[in-house]
């Protein structure tokens, strides 16, 4: 009889979503050899618990020559995170940046890579923003990421 109860109450916790399992929410983004994002904004829904990333460049230049990158950060860290990306190797995003809340490497014309990550690391209220990593490319390369 306990046994039974276990059972029934474990299946009510199914039922009320208790135990409902993260939703990963996919996300396309192109950009090619003309230096922009296919996309100005992206929106994921509010429950989402992890968003995978997958960036693919539609260009034919190589990574050393027009490579690209995704990088998400709070929007007013990423001047920062530019700069000090700048110089690191191999893919324009400093080693351990807490500032960064993903990013993927950098792939040259042809490629393509993904980055999943949680949408715990969001803070509700704070304006994040994606962008290219590879010096020069921010200031066009950039754009809006919203969750809700």
């Amino acid at each position: 009889m306990k046994t039974l109860r276990t059972l029934a109450f474990i299946s009510l916790l199914g039922a009320s979503g208790a135990f409902a399992a993260g939703k990963t929410c996919a996300v396309d983004i192109s950009a090619g050899d003309n230096m922009m994002f296919d996309k100005k904004e992206i929106s994921v829904g509010a429950d989402c618990t992890d968003v995978e990333v997958t960036l693919k460049h539609t260009g034919k230049l190589p990574a050393a020559a027009m490579g690209h990158n995704w990088v998400l950060a709070k929007t007013s860290d990423m001047a920062g995170v530019v700069s000090d990306g700048a110089a690191a190797t191999p893919d324009h995003v400093k080693a351990g940046d807490a500032r960064v809340v993903a990013h993927t490497k950098l792939i040259g014309g042809g490629e393509t890579t993904s980055v999943k990550f949680s949408t715990s690391a969001l803070k509700k209220g704070e304006s994040y923003s994606f962008f290219c990593t590879m010096p020069g490319h921010s200031t066009v390369m950039k754009g809006a990421f919203k969750v809700g």
